[in-house]
């Protein structure tokens, strides 16, 4: 019998400290990481010295921060040490072979994972976020093999624990049974007020509020797909959404009541029926639906209805968000719903947690935290909209313990008021997109340790990165079989070889994300727009025949395998013969304190190649617009080619229903100042100044008079 001293073992073996990650909030990114977590950015931080600097100098988690600690390196002693304390607390270890085999495995297995620790800090992490991903794979092999829904999944968890709550909003609670039911008299209503069938479309136009999901349900129940319309889409837009998606049927909720009024011609000479959620209402060629509703009868809707139904079969179709133009109904198929579902189980949400949404559910993002609180069985806590004064009181109201970001959200909660409950809480982790690094920080120093999920994505792609680290900057791990390659910024195209293929970009060389399409990982493309869907199509990659996904955005890989966020390829321009990241650009301006808001684009000038820079601000409350502050930070932290050559005052900076900037309108307008109403600058580099641009400067500018 072998009898050891386990503690004393261990005490004995000393393992070097863990790398510090990246919510180590004393650390810093280089170049402009620390300021976008959608940045590669070349450009020098404020508050760093000289020019332009390499980025991966002092990069966070390098390995010269760990060279100190390599075990070659540690004494033999302390080695021999190990050695010798577990063979004096072996009873029989000298004369038996076996046991001494047993031991020295060990010892070894334990120096071999202290040096791989050492030598790839991130490996443990590798492994984990691998085999979650080896666990989704199975898991959607089983769904594949059953032909399951994420309905399905819904039905076993109403078995399961009908009575736990699925979606607490304002002061009331709906159990999974609860919503069962009121999905079923939604289904059941349909049936009998409309000729809907299995395959047909039906387009909802809805807040944030529980009939959203309990319309959704019910559609699916059917066997039917439902267009999310937005609700910030008017008039044109929204009649083109509409037209998309082939939908025959609209359900409204009575505050969009009026919205839908303007596009009720036209819906009612494509006999489209129309129902607002209501009691009444005395528009002709609208019906009420609320009443049909409580009449209808709860009793579960026959599997029957939607026997054809299938994981490739449309689900849903979500909306771009039409920054450069129209929007286009991207279709996500029953099977795409289990992929969004599974981001929360693989970030290591249980289904004891709380999900705070109070983002549109009409969006990507929406769709996902409510597939995912399916997937899971946990809870869903709904608000209608976002709203920064309240975030954190819902939070303590509703024990959120899982919250959802995107866009500038986490900056709109930086910038409220500190109070002493800032901290009192327990939200435990935060999943989204788009945080920029400084924000980042500043939401972990004020709102306490809490564990930031960065996702990176698109509602039509076929590929998903996720940053389970935690290090601040990335927005994910190159892990999986995609390809960063070299994009002509000027043409508009990949930059190919002499063969005609493309060419993979460079470690630290900001290229263009694409993704292999195939059966595992399928590209279904736009509801009726055959055009823009082959747009995002590339074809003969790196071997004839083969097809990728074009994501349209530039991002970089650092020598540690973290990817990065530099800018949407719409939305780079080129000045001076070198490219431009508008991100980068409005993440230097952003770091004034007069500056609340930074929207960057390029401009056509006469005359002139490529596009100039132009910047419209929305300044803080209360704070002058400085021309010379400004001129010496942009100076200071941006090559000439990059400072933006003109800026626009604005009130109030256009953004989509996720926060997205407008920039087509914007660029469209260009620099005229007699078309303009909003106060105009630009730079002149005699005086070092942003002076107001006058009618007169601008026929300079224009004859050439003026040089830029």
């Amino acid at each position: 019998m072998v009898n050891v001293n386990i503690q004393s073992c261990t005490k004995a073996l000393t393992f070097p400290s863990v790398p510090p990650q990246s919510n180590d909030l004393t650390q810093s990114v280089p170049g402009m990481t620390t300021l976008s977590g959608r940045s590669a950015h070349r450009y020098p931080v404020p508050g760093s010295e000289g020019g332009r600097q390499d980025p991966f100098q002092n990069r966070l988690g390098s390995k010269s921060q760990f060279s100190e600690l390599k075990l070659s390196q540690q004494p033999d002693s302390d080695r021999s040490l190990v050695i010798w304390l577990v063979i004096l607390h072996c009873d029989h270890g000298v004369n038996n072979p076996s046991t001494m085999f047993i031991w020295m495995t060990f010892l070894f297995c334990l120096l071999w994972i202290g040096f791989l620790y050492h030598r790839y800090p991130y490996f443990l992490q590798d492994v984990q976020n691998s085999v979650k991903f080896a666990l989704v794979r199975y898991t959607l092999s089983k769904v594949r093999e059953r032909n399951d829904t994420i309905l399905d999944r819904f039905l076993d968890c109403v078995k399961r624990h009908p009575h736990k709550p699925f979606i607490l909003f304002e002061d009331e609670s709906y159990s999974y049974l609860d919503t069962d039911r009121q999905s079923n008299k939604v289904a059941r209503a349909l049936q009998q007020h409309t000729d809907i069938k299995e395959g047909d479309t039906v387009a909802i136009l809805f807040g944030n509020q529980p009939f959203f999901l309990w319309i959704w349900l019910g559609l699916v129940k059917l066997g039917c797909s439902a267009a999310l319309l937005n609700y910030n889409m008017r008039s044109r837009s929204l009649l083109h959404c509409f037209s998309c998606s082939g939908a025959n049927v609209l359900i409204a909720g009575k505050e969009y009541k009026e919205v839908v009024e303007e596009i009720l011609p036209t819906l009612t000479e494509q006999k489209v029926k129309v129902f607002v959620l209501a009691d009444q209402c005395t528009t002709a060629g609208m019906e009420t639906f609320s009443d049909k509703i409580r009449q209808a009868s709860s009793e579960p809707i026959p599997v029957d209805v939607r026997s054809n139904v299938r994981l490739m079969s449309p689900a849903v179709y979500i909306y771009t968000s039409g920054t450069t133009g129209l929007p286009k109904a991207a279709v996500l198929t029953h099977l795409r719903l289990w992929n969004l579902s599974f981001v929360q189980s693989t970030f290591g949400v249980s289904s004891t947690d709380v999900f705070y949404l109070n983002l549109p559910l009409y969006h990507t993002s929406g769709l996902m935290a409510f597939t995912g609180t399916i997937e899971r069985g946990s809870t869903l806590a709904l608000r209608s909209k976002f709203s920064a004064s309240h975030f954190w009181d819902d939070c303590r109201k509703y024990n959120v313990t899982v919250i959802h970001y995107i866009g500038e959200t986490m900056r709109y909660l930086c910038s409220t008021q500190k109070r002493p409950s800032d901290r009192n809480h327990k939200v435990r982790m935060a999943i989204g997109n788009g945080v920029r690094a400084d924000v980042w920080r500043e939401f972990l120093n004020r709102f306490g340790h809490i564990s930031v999920k960065e996702l990176y994505g698109s509602t039509e792609g076929n590929i998903g990165l996720s940053n389970y680290t935690g290090k601040v900057g990335a927005v994910g791990r190159w892990l999986l079989p995609y390809a960063i390659i070299k994009y002509d910024i000027e043409k508009e195209e990949p930059l190919r070889n002499s063969e005609g293929f493309c060419v993979e970009a460079a470690t630290g060389e900001a290229g263009l994300l694409i993704s292999q399409i195939s059966q595992k990982a399928p590209f279904i493309g736009y509801a009726r727009d055959p055009k823009q869907t082959e747009k995002k199509r590339l074809h003969d990659v790196f071997v004839k025949g083969d097809q990728y996904f074009n994501t349209g955005d530039l991002l970089w890989i650092d020598e540690e395998n973290f990817i990065y966020f530099q800018d949407r390829i719409g939305d780079t321009f080129r000045w001076k013969g070198e490219n431009v990241a508008t991100n980068e650009v409005s993440d230097i301006l952003t770091t004034m304190p007069s500056i609340q808001e930074a929207n960057v684009y390029g401009v056509k000038v006469p005359g002139q190649e490529g596009r100039a820079g132009m910047a419209a601000l929305r300044l803080k409350e209360g704070e002058p617009f400085d021309g010379t502050g400004t001129f010496r930070h942009v100076s200071r932290y941006l090559p000439a080619y990059a400072r933006p050559r003109f800026i626009r005052i604005q009130n109030c900076l256009t953004v989509t229903g996720t926060f997205k900037h407008r920039k087509v309108k914007l660029v469209e307008e260009g620099f005229k100042p007699d078309e303009i109403s909003d106060r105009l600058y630009i730079l002149d580099d005699k005086d070092k100044c942003y002076v107001p641009l006058t009618q007169r400067m601008y026929d300079s500018v224009v004859s050439g008079m003026i040089k830029l």
